[in-house]
């Protein structure tokens, strides 16, 4: 589950770390009446759960009275990355010379939660860990004992940061570790934390997400999911049932189980492509199953090809060949090229009833993916 930046703050705030006055709007009135309380200059900040939201314009700092207003006007209810903006967190502008970014989260890999701090806040923290892995210090905390006040310290230094604020810097952190162990938190980052003239530093983003899993035991932020910020193809995915995650590329992806599906997640990527979903349509599907599968990767604008790994076991290749059919029959003109891997039961019945006028089919998972990403490459040039 996925904190809003407002409720995150929330959250961090009642903890004690320090964040900007600021307050939530939902209409152009309240957003300027929030930013003439709070004073100017204020940033208006579209509350939708992606990232990116200043780039893609949905963060605007403003002066006065006449910007916040057409700010405001311009966000709220924009389409922000397939997210309607129906919210506005008007917050106080933060005089900052530095930012950096400090986080906590679980390292599969080692098996234990790691603390991480870096100097160079305020960027895409994905992008620095794959061109600049150095530029981020990490300490791995043993959970049985939580983080020790040395640990967040170590971290902290490692990372370079300035002496005169290392400690609060530190104190934060060991804060954050603290709301991720208690609150059963998946994610939790501020990115960035400013740093002022005067040595204060403050959270100027929040993320906090939680393990939907234990959200038992932490109702009173369970009750704050905000069911509205779904955005149309996860609530069609919940309407058909399927395990659907909606992601930034552009190579749409169905099969039938979760590790069939995060295999080809992997090929896609190994391959140069960019995976646009995960959508496992689960064991023993039907041809209705599969003709809505397809129906929702068509209806993602970032799709340009499909790939369709089907392994036949409960699955029969015949129920999914006649459901691939009876989708793509539907549309005048097929919207995207879609090749398809079927599988192990019934698969040569399948590949016969297949109409290969309008899928392509390949022999194995690899060609499968490399078509794919060759045919999305394509579209995009």
């Amino acid at each position: 589950m996925r904190l809003h930046e407002y409720q995150a703050k929330e959250v961090f705030a009642d903890a004690g770390i320090p964040t900007p006055d600021a307050a939530l709007a939902r209409t152009v009135d309240e957003a300027v009446e929030a930013a003439g309380d709070i004073g100017y200059p204020v940033a208006i900040k579209a509350q939708v759960h992606v990232g990116g939201r200043g780039k893609a314009g949905g963060i605007k700092l403003v002066e006065n009275d006449d910007e916040a207003r057409e700010a405001a006007d311009e966000i709220l209810g924009m389409d922000l990355k397939g997210y309607t903006v129906d919210r506005v967190l008007v917050e106080e502008a933060v005089d900052f010379v530095n930012e950096l970014y400090v986080g906590v989260t679980m390292d599969r890999g080692e098996g234990k939660p790691v603390a991480m701090v870096s100097t160079r806040g305020g960027v895409n923290i994905e992008e620095v860990a794959e061109e600049d892995p150095d530029a981020i210090a990490r300490e791995h905390i043993d959970p049985a004992f939580g983080m020790h006040q040395y640990e967040a310290r170590k971290v902290v230094y490692e990372a370079g940061v300035d002496q005169d604020i290392a400690m609060d810097v530190a104190s934060i952190l060991s804060t954050l570790y603290d709301l991720w162990e208690e609150r059963d938190g998946a994610d939790a980052e501020i990115n960035p934390l400013m740093v002022t003239a005067d040595d204060e530093v403050i959270a100027a983003d929040a993320v906090f997400n939680l393990d939907g899993d234990a959200l038992f035991r932490q109702q009173d932020l369970a009750e704050l999911e905000d069911e509205a910020a779904e955005d149309d193809l996860e609530a069609k995915a919940n309407e058909y049932g399927f395990d659907y995650v909606r992601l930034s590329g552009n190579v749409g992806i169905i099969g039938n189980g979760a590790g069939l599906v995060m295999t080809t997640l992997d090929l896609v990527d190994y391959y140069g492509g960019k995976p646009a979903n995960f959508l496992d349509i689960g064991g023993g599907a039907k041809a209705e199953r599969v003709a809505n599968a397809l129906d929702m990767v068509f209806s993602d604008e970032n799709v340009d090809a499909v790939v369709f790994n089907i392994f036949g076991g409960i699955t029969r290749g015949d129920e999914v060949a006649n459901g691939i059919n009876q989708a793509l029959e539907q549309f005048d003109d097929i919207p995207k090229q879609v090749i398809v891997r079927l599988a192990g039961t019934n698969a040569e019945e399948g590949m016969e009833i297949l109409n290969t006028d309008l899928v392509q089919v390949e022999a194995t998972l690899e060609d499968a993916v490399q078509a794919a990403v060759k045919a999305a490459d394509e579209v995009e040039q």
